[in-house]
């Protein structure tokens, strides 16, 4: 596995689905790696990544921007509204607006600093009281005070239940977001990615099989 590997998958599971190359944004999920690794997807000319804690983002991508020009930041983990306005500033994009509370910090730190990062609403499509994310039938909801607030929304994101045929969630989510007239899913990762696109993921998360095994401790 590596990045030249999923990057190729990527590009067949795209010719399968008789979508368009290129339709489908890889997100390199770089949390708990050594910098070494990701440092090495960088010089490959990989661009787009995703971590999953403000504290750990902030330790670690301020002086590769530096080095590497271009670079898009997604924040995929559960965000406190304490660590917002961190989050802000550090992320391109949140991908983990899961509650009406946040929309509304972003949203008064957004008319305190004139920016705001594209959103992506988390919905827990498997209703997992232990995973982070907006129930489905309270999406359309968030997905309206989001507008409200002029939030730039742009799509649903979800983490499908382990033991679960993620197809069925990707079809959920897809539903959603047709329904709300949003057009980026983010959705799918190192096990199921292909599953995704083939459901119509604009994005998909991929860690492990790009950088090999977390090490954690």
């Amino acid at each position: 596995m590596g990045l030249s590997d999923i990057v190729g998958r990527v590009h067949a599971a795209e010719e399968t689905a008789g979508r368009a190359a290129g339709s489908v944004k890889l997100v390199a999920v770089s949390k708990v790696q050594p910098l070494e690794r990701v440092e090495a997807v960088l010089e490959e000319g990989h661009r787009l990544f995703g971590e999953n804690k403000v504290q750990e983002a902030s330790g670690k991508w301020p002086a590769f921007r530096e080095r590497f020009p271009g670079v898009r930041l997604h924040l995929i983990g559960p965000l406190q509204t304490n660590k917002a306005r961190q989050a802000m500033e550090l992320f391109d994009c949140i991908e983990t607006v899961d509650r009406p509370k946040l929309a509304r910090t972003l949203a008064r730190l957004r008319d305190e600093t004139g920016g705001c990062p594209e959103l992506f609403v988390q919905v827990n499509t498997g209703e997992e009281p232990q995973k982070a994310g907006v129930l489905p039938a309270e999406t359309d909801e968030l997905v309206a005070l989001c507008r409200e607030l002029e939030l730039p929304l742009i799509g649903l994101m979800c983490i499908p239940p382990v033991e679960e045929e993620p197809a069925l969630h990707f079809a959920l989510l897809k539903k959603i977001a047709e329904r709300n007239g949003l057009g980026e899913l983010s959705m799918g990762m190192s096990a199921d990615f292909e599953t995704a696109i083939a459901q119509g993921a604009t994005y998909v998360r991929v860690g492990s099989a790009i950088f090999g095994e977390r090490v954690y401790g």
